[in-house]
């Protein structure tokens, strides 16, 4: 992976994380309570986010379908290793991870595990 597509993904996971902020403090304001967030949703809606941008933007930001690809690919190996960085990270405080902590933590180890996978 080139370090323009892992800067373009940084990119989009730190979108990601301050939207999940920010409609954690809107339920938060509301008197709601999060749903529980898992990091397989978080994976999945770093690929919906991937394929929205493919879409509006892919081109000119230089990315192609075969990123789309190899990063679902991944996400797919990497999913047992990011579950269990997520539940490592969760089970080291008594509260629940809020979906910003769960992706932040889930990106993460999608990060490390590219790295890995490269190195």
């Amino acid at each position: 992976m080139t370090g323009h597509e892992i800067g373009l993904l940084k990119e989009y996971m730190l979108d990601l994380v301050e939207q999940a902020r920010q409609e954690t403090f809107t339920w938060r304001t509301a008197g709601y309570t999060e749903q529980p967030y898992t990091p397989d949703q978080a994976l999945m809606d770093l690929l919906a986010i991937l394929d929205d941008r493919l879409e509006s933007e892919g081109a000119q930001v230089g990315l192609t379908e075969t990123f789309r690809y190899r990063m679902g690919a991944l996400c797919k190996s990497s999913l047992e290793r990011v579950k269990e960085t997520a539940w490592l990270e969760a089970h080291q405080t008594e509260d629940r991870l809020t979906k910003a902590e769960v992706r932040s933590v889930a990106y993460r180890a999608l990060l490390d595990f590219i790295e890995s996978q490269e190195g």
